[in-house]
């Protein structure tokens, strides 16, 4: 009797639970959906650009924003990049907005990224509008937007991170060796490094210059965009660098970094003047900003189809996070057979994966050749397979920091053999059909005709990702193998040597593809694929529900990022060759 009523009280406390978590939730969702709707712009309102916000090419839902509840539920949702540069075209034509301020911070965003928000802020000020940028600190990566505003705040005890970029690799084969398991390595291309980690305990030399030469050329563009922004030059802001000359707040004011060394109440009184606010600010999020009513579209029947193309490219259906190579070639499908849509500009921002899927993107996209033009719009990253998404468009477009190319494939496989035996002491054993029958077995060491089988597939895959890179880029095969072997390039040095053919933004991106289809500004932006509702999301598949309960816990999400990806590591990859971090 007493396990009965402990049982029968705990299951009714739990159904309790659950009846109250729905009602907050349901009651929560409808609040954000009405506010959603009621969002107004207030006379003399300032838009609020947080540099530290996690930017991703779309905006995913977040309900649990508007909910106050504890993290990590009330964690800020992710902001899209591509709706938040409408939003600040929008605000500059917005009589009610009458300034931008840039709030400083740690970015978490590429390079490519942070140069879209500062053109935008910088189209922005075009209006005849103010920019004010305020932080207590300052990394070099929101120092490169901030660098565009009209006045420059920075707290008294802040800083400035203003001293050059760096990269790191970190390497496994002693933790392999020490666990027990052999990794079995299998590439084409000694620029393809993603594999290192399991063989080296430090970089090769041709990793080293690869990162060596992808730094310098994307740092010579930061610089020169400072230099532009604070009308310096790109010699005066490297040695300030180099030797570190700028260590606290008022170094930053005396080498013009900044304007102002100052206390936020004193930027919301210079702000206040600058705008003719009597009382406080109204502040307006870019968050909020973005649910407010927008101008109308043009009333235009020419569409043009953005296909957002984000994260790790795998086979079968994707999630958040990852772009599924069906369900991407799908779309471009429907935008080629859809009468509507006049042009196609493929987004893409991904370090690769699966081979396969990466070919069945390629093979709409070849499809889609001479029925209506594609336009690949390059954003952080667009490599391996990323690239190979991109290489048969019409025209690639890529911002001088966008990493691209490594061009080129591998397979891992690992032999656990020891790690069983010797520190598990797990013995297997199996009965086969023939001697291939259990190839790729982790428990047993591989023979050396079964390496050769495996090696000879990747580089059949090698050949016809350069054949068809080649062909795509219109130069002999003889040629792109130059610039192939998995080695990165950053957009700049892409289109030195003819892996890309713009220097450029999404908006050009657009432009050109809008040129190439003969409507002038004639038409109307439509984003695929369709992002689904977090309630759908919810109420859909088991593997939704999933990413939506995730989605809501970024925080515990991170845990399970890299166990997630591994298991996504099936087939031969065409992946870039290290995991690339932004820390500004």
């Amino acid at each position: 009797m007493k396990s009965f009523l402990k049982y029968t009280l705990a299951s009714l406390f739990a159904l309790v639970l659950f009846a109250f978590l729905g009602i907050v939730l349901l009651g929560g969702l409808a609040g954000a959906a009405f506010e959603a709707e009621e969002v107004t712009v207030k006379e003399k309102s300032v838009l609020v650009v947080p540099l530290g916000a996690r930017f991703q090419e779309r905006t995913e839902e977040n309900p649990f924003e508007e909910l106050n509840m504890p993290v990590p539920f009330a964690e800020v949702g992710s902001i899209g990049l591509l709706d938040a540069l409408r939003a600040i075209r929008q605000a500059k034509d917005d009589d009610n907005i009458q300034a931008i301020c840039l709030k400083g911070g740690l970015a978490m965003a590429g390079m490519a990224t942070l140069e879209e928000l500062q053109d935008a802020i910088l189209d922005f000020k075009k209006s005849g509008k103010k920019v004010y940028a305020y932080g207590d600190m300052y990394s070099e990566g929101a120092y490169l937007v901030a660098s565009a505003a009209d006045s420059i705040f920075l707290n008294p005890v802040g800083l400035v991170e203003f001293n050059g970029l760096r990269a790191e690799v970190v390497f496994l084969k002693k933790m392999m060796e020490k666990i027990g398991v052999k990794p079995l390595v299998f590439r084409v291309g000694q620029f393809k490094s993603a594999v290192e980690p399991f063989l080296r305990d430090n970089m090769s030399e041709e990793n080293r210059l690869q990162l060596t030469e992808y730094l310098n050329s994307i740092y010579e563009v930061y610089l020169r965009h400072i230099a532009q922004n604070r009308n310096k030059s790109v010699e005066e802001l490297r040695a300030i660098a180099d030797s570190m000359l700028v260590r606290t707040a008022e170094d930053a004011r005396r080498f013009g970094l900044v304007t102002h060394v100052a206390y936020a109440d004193e930027m919301e009184a210079s702000l206040k003047k600058t705008i003719g606010a009597e009382d406080k600010i109204n502040y307006i999020p870019l968050q909020k900003y973005m649910k407010a009513k927008r101008s109308a579209d043009k009333a235009s029947k020419n569409r043009i189809a953005v296909i957002v193309a984000e994260g790790e490219i795998v086979d079968g259906k994707g999630g958040d996070g990852v772009i599924s190579g069906e369900e991407i070639a799908k779309e471009i499908k429907k935008a080629r057979e859809d009468e509507r849509v006049k042009a196609i500009v493929l987004r893409i921002n991904s370090p690769g994966g699966s081979f396969f899927a990466s070919d069945k993107m390629w093979r709409e996209v070849t499809l889609t050749k001479g029925v209506k033009p594609i336009v690949a719009s390059m954003s952080d990253l667009a490599a391996s397979g990323g690239y190979y998404m991109a290489m048969n468009c019409d025209t690639i477009v890529a911002r001088p920091t966008t990493l691209t190319g490594s061009i080129g494939i591998f397979g891992v496989l690992f032999e656990a053999n020891q790690l069983l035996n010797d520190k598990l002491g797990i013995t297997t054993e199996q009965v086969t059909t023939g001697p291939y029958a259990d190839l790729g077995n982790p428990t047993r060491p591989m023979r050396e005709d079964e390496k050769a089988i495996i090696q000879a597939q990747i580089e059949r895959g090698y050949e016809i990702f350069t054949t068809k890179a080649a062909e795509g880029r219109g130069m002999p095969r003889e040629e792109l193998l130059k610039v192939a072997s998995g080695r990165i390039w950053s957009g700049v040095q892409a289109k030195a040597r003819g892996l890309v053919d713009v220097l450029g933004s999404y908006d050009d991106a657009v432009r050109i593809a809008a040129q190439m289809a003969g409507i002038g500004d004639d038409y109307r932006v439509r984003f695929y694929p369709r992002q689904k509702p977090w309630i759908e999301k919810l109420l859909g598949s088991g593997s939704d529900v999933k990413n939506a309960m995730l989605e809501a816990m970024k925080e515990y999400r991170l845990l399970l990022k890299p166990i997630e990806k591994v298991k996504r590591w099936q087939g031969v990859q065409a992946r870039l060759p290290f995991e690339l971090r932004f820390l500004w």
